[in-house]
């Protein structure tokens, strides 16, 4: 075994279980000290300050849909000082999926300016891996850093603080929130807002501002199991 492999055979890499159907993970195991963990954010946890979350063109496009890209985003930067997104594959453009082109570019752009989260593009599994080992080597090897599969929580500004308590109203993300404080000015000034002011705000509909405003109106109901 040569020098090189050895010093590989020291790397640690953290994989979410959910990654066992990709070729990834069977590449890797040959390669370093592959751990498989549920990991609570993130596909690959490689230092204590660098969580990636892989995505596939599909899965990317999949995730602007249903939401769940900038939830994850928002986890990945609440608690790695370096969170990476890959994008493996080709054809986010190519048109069988029912979403504008510039709906795409729209969220590309805001990976990168608005969460400030670098996107690696890799063609297949196997480039994936080897960048997922040269970055992990890179931090481990090279900075000599250790890893934590708990990651290192990044410290919260208060804007920060404010934006994590207006996206817990129901169906408000992180991008709704950040235009929730920027119109009314607080979370305080939010959460006493009416119906019809709520709603004139983009992205807040007739429904959304009714429960927004039945969570935060309606009593709470003590347990028959409290005390």
């Amino acid at each position: 075994m040569t020098e090189k492999n050895n010093s590989e055979k020291s790397v640690i890499i953290y994989a979410d279980k959910r990654e066992a159907n990709s070729r990834i993970l069977e590449i890797l195991k040959n390669r370093c000290d592959l751990r498989e963990k549920h990991l609570l954010v993130g596909d690959y946890l490689l230092s204590k300050k660098v969580c990636v979350e892989r995505k596939t063109s599909n899965d990317f496009i999949s995730s602007i849909i249903d939401g769940r890209l900038f939830r994850q985003l928002e986890e990945l930067k609440n608690n790695f000082h370096s969170p990476l997104l890959i994008l493996e594959g080709n054809g986010l453009f190519n048109g069988e999926r029912k979403i504008h082109p510039n709906a795409i570019r729209g969220a590309l752009a805001s990976v990168s300016l608005d969460y400030g989260v670098p996107i690696i593009k890799t063609e297949n599994n196997l480039e994936t891996a080897e960048m997922l080992l040269a970055i992990a080597k890179r931090e481990q090897l090279d900075r000599r850093k250790s890893i934590s599969v708990r990651g290192k929580k990044k410290a919260r500004s208060m804007n920060q603080r404010q934006e994590i308590l207006i996206a817990g109203l129901p169906q408000i993300n992180a991008q709704t929130a950040r235009k929730l404080l920027k119109h009314f000015g607080s979370p305080q000034n939010v959460f006493t807002a009416t119906i019809d002011e709520l709603q004139k705000l983009e992205g807040v509909g007739p429904k959304t501002a009714k429960r927004i405003r039945l969570v935060l109106s309606k009593g709470y109901e003590k347990s028959i199991l409290d005390d």
